[in-house]
């Protein structure tokens, strides 16, 4: 079996990510997300944290609650200085904290949120299919004990804390490969 992270590494480089920078990949098999590149100043980067795709599974179509697949970037970074556990909607804090929750029915956003965009034509950007249009993101969330299992509502979902630690690397223009399996 091929290693799922050297293959992503290669279809990053085919997008022309270098190593020099930053790159987020999401491995759905896994449940985990991965940060790969350079810190500035060279030094190798590599971390990786559980998170929790969509319960529906991966797909690109628009209210199909699944996570979107293919070759993205962050277009926004969101709550730089928000507190651990606040709370967004419509991407602006309520004012709201929440650190944990067991309720299924909410889908909080919190902490930190990094807006995708879809690279691919056709695949994850254009109508009906378009990441960014229907406001994916990685986010923190409360539902702790749901990560490492698809749960979301097509979002990736992080643990606050790693959310923090991945928004410290990550800036507009990141590129995200989200994957939904390997072979």
């Amino acid at each position: 079996m091929n290693n799922p992270l050297r293959l992503a590494r290669q279809r990053l480089r085919l997008a022309g990510w270098d190593g020099s920078q930053p790159a987020i990949v999401v491995l759905g098999d896994k449940q985990r997300l991965y940060l790969l590149g350079a810190k500035p100043g060279g030094e190798k980067l590599r971390r990786d944290w559980p998170v929790s795709t969509g319960r529906a599974g991966f797909g690109n179509q628009q209210d199909s609650g699944r996570t979107p697949t293919g070759l993205h970037r962050v277009c926004a970074c969101i709550g730089a200085d928000a507190p651990m556990g606040a709370v967004f909607k419509a991407r602006q804090p309520t004012g709201q904290i929440v650190v944990k929750s067991s309720d299924p029915k909410e889908d909080f956003i919190t902490t930190r949120i990094l807006w995708l965009e879809g690279l691919e034509p056709g695949i994850n950007q254009g109508p009906g299919i378009d990441t960014r249009e229907r406001y994916i993101y990685i986010h923190g969330t409360p539902h702790t004990e749901r990560l490492g299992t698809p749960a979301s509502a097509g979002c990736v979902r992080m643990r606050a804390k790693h959310v923090i630690r991945l928004y410290r690397h990550v800036t507009p223009g990141t590129l995200t490969l989200i994957l939904p399996d390997f072979p």
